[in-house]
């Protein structure tokens, strides 16, 4: 690494270019963008994978390869970066990288930095075999999922940095929301804006982010290439969808979501400026594919990264774990998804049927394990300690931690990660067994609401894409979706004996944990203050629950983990 490089080239400072050129400027410039899955941790290969598309771009005779932000480390790093041992790793990944593509296009990637004793948030530029420049990112996210100000210090907003006689502008991701960097840049010279990105998914910010894009463009007068990673990292889902705005903000360029894709963009200097050649424009999925793509893609990127390949799940005859099979399915292969019913005395025999037709409708192994004489002998354990007191909540989740015992067991036996199925309403209000259908290393529909749930369940029944797995056509049984939700633990239970109706407590908590309200926004709504306060109340003395629960996929920007951090012991009620 060299000594010292600059923030931002010296040569793309103020006063760095003379208007007086000996030779002409060249009229065109090829930028290759990489929109790739990282890995965290995984510097070797993610210096492998950056190695492989600058070939690709040395190729198709680019001038320069694009890789997202933190690229070589994989994002969110969270704490990881600050581990003396591995960010010192990951820059000397990126020198050895620099060193081993000299003779080519420049590459520009993004990882940690040292300046003196504090760590950066940097965009590296390697030309020629070393470090030419190296961008420090200025705005730093502390909201939501990101906790950067922990993380990397701020730095100074510098010039832009010069990939021959190009020069570049490059916001680094959260730098680009705000106005002062990018017209810092094109005040001081960039041609060019290049935001690399670690941008992860919630349902609508594909819009979002264009707008605010499309705002740095009309500001400067520059086009925009907002290049963005892709691919799962524990709950969070980058989604790609990187595009290239042209002055006036008119899109160029419109990479997939969901999708790994390296496009080779030609821009061109006009009298007016550089603007980029038209290429390929992905079509956008509406807001119900990309949540279940986001899903699929949660699961089948946690799996690998984790190293495990197939999956069990207790499938009940229920809507959740039903949707859960499918999302396995065609994350993984149906050869990969055990499917295993456990019924008790209480199981009916529609729901017997309805988990077994899930099963064949997928293609996945289908395991029947009946929890009648496990539940007898403990029954049976508990009886002198239990003698006088009658049965209650007590016995119906024995019945659920037996089978959370059972499926670990398989899990264990097998090799196969166990899915837990509770969608987010259930995870809200504490409607779930902790150490019982709690059980589990990932859950695809943590976020999901129960109404939801049963939207998604229709759309997948009439809609098949290439990237899914599983088979085509209705697996869900129409039956299955309408039938009322229950737990079945005791006759004829019913989740509205507890629960107020889900487009009930839905609404409510939308308003409670979406919209951060109160019981009395509840009440303005039209529900009633009674419902509310019981939501609220349960949503409080249940935080212990998902301190303990599994991680899953992040689909809104109010998921339970990061996004929303409240203390498990809180005795203070608004209603």
């Amino acid at each position: 690494m060299p000594d010292s490089p600059d923030q931002g080239s010296t040569t793309g400072r103020p006063g760095a270019h003379s208007g007086d050129r000996s030779e002409p400027r060249p009229a065109t410039f090829r930028l290759t963008l990489a929109q790739l899955n990282a890995t965290v941790g995984d510097l070797k290969g993610n210096a492998a994978r950056a190695r492989s598309a600058w070939e690709e771009a040395k190729a198709a005779g680019a001038d320069m390869l694009a890789l997202p932000e933190m690229f070589i480390t994989g994002y969110n790093t969270q704490d990881l970066v600050m581990k003396p041992a591995f960010h010192q790793a990951a820059m000397a990944q990126i020198a050895a990288l620099a060193e081993g593509c000299a003779e080519g296009p420049a590459i520009a990637i993004g990882g940690p930095a040292l300046e003196g004793a504090e760590l950066f948030n940097a965009y590296y530029i390697l030309q020629g075999g070393k470090i030419s420049a190296r961008v420090l990112k200025h705005h730093l996210p502390n909201e939501t999922v990101f906790d950067e100000v922990r993380l990397y210090g701020s730095a100074p907003v510098a010039g832009p940095y010069t990939v021959g006689d190009l020069r570049i502008g490059s916001p680094i991701c959260e730098d680009a929301w705000h106005d002062d960097v990018a017209e810092t840049l094109a005040e001081t010279g960039a041609e060019i804006l290049l935001v690399p990105n670690g941008s992860p998914y919630y349902r609508g910010k594909m819009h979002i982010r264009q707008t605010i894009m499309v705002s740095r463009v009309i500001e400067t007068g520059l086009p925009l290439v907002y290049l963005n990673l892709v691919g799962g990292q524990d709950d969070q889902v980058f989604d790609g969808g990187s595009f290239v705005l042209n002055p006036g903000g008119g899109l160029a360029v419109q990479l997939p979501l969901f999708g790994e894709a390296l496009a080779h963009v030609d821009f061109t200097r006009g009298p007016e400026g550089w603007s980029a050649a038209k290429g390929a424009l992905a079509t956008m999925p509406d807001l119900m594919e990309q949540d279940y793509h986001a899903m699929v893609l949660a699961l089948r990127d946690y799996m690998r990264k984790t190293g495990f390949q197939k999956v069990l799940l207790g499938l009940s005859g229920g809507i959740d774990s039903a949707i859960v099979a499918v999302i396995a399915a065609d994350a993984l292969g149906p050869e990969n998804v055990r499917c295993v019913m456990l019924p008790s005395e209480y199981t009916s025999q529609a729901s017997l049927d309805d988990a077994q037709a899930v099963a064949e409708a997928l293609g996945c192994a289908y395991d029947f394990v009946p929890i009648d004489k496990g539940r007898a002998a403990i029954t049976e354990t508990l009886a002198p300690l239990f003698e006088g007191r009658a049965e209650d909540l007590t016995e119906e989740n024995i019945q659920s931690r037996l089978r959370g015992l059972l499926l670990m067991a398989m899990s264990n036996k097998f090799g196969e990660m166990l899915l837990t199925t509770g969608n987010k309403s259930e995870v809200a209000v504490g409607y779930a067994t902790i150490y019982g259908d709690m059980n589990g290393g990932y859950n695809p529909i943590k976020d999901l609401y129960k109404t939801r749930v049963f939207e998604m369940c229709r759309w997948r029944n009439a809609n098949h894409r290439p990237w899914m797995m599983g088979p085509e056509g209705e697996v869900i049984a129409p039956r299955i979706i309408d039938k009322p939700p229950s737990a079945e633990l005791r006759a004829d239970q019913k989740d509205s004996d507890s629960l107020p109706d889900y487009p009930v407590l839905d609404a409510i908590l939308e308003i409670l944990v979406d919209g951060d309200g109160s019981v009395e926004d509840c009440v303005k709504a039209g529900y009633a203050r009674e419902d509310a306060a019981k939501v609220e109340n349960l949503i409080y003395i249940s935080e212990y629950k998902r301190f303990q629960s599994a991680p899953g996929t992040r689909l809104s920007k109010r998921a339970f983990w990061l996004d929303r951090r409240y203390p498990i012991v809180n005795r203070w009620r608004d209603g």
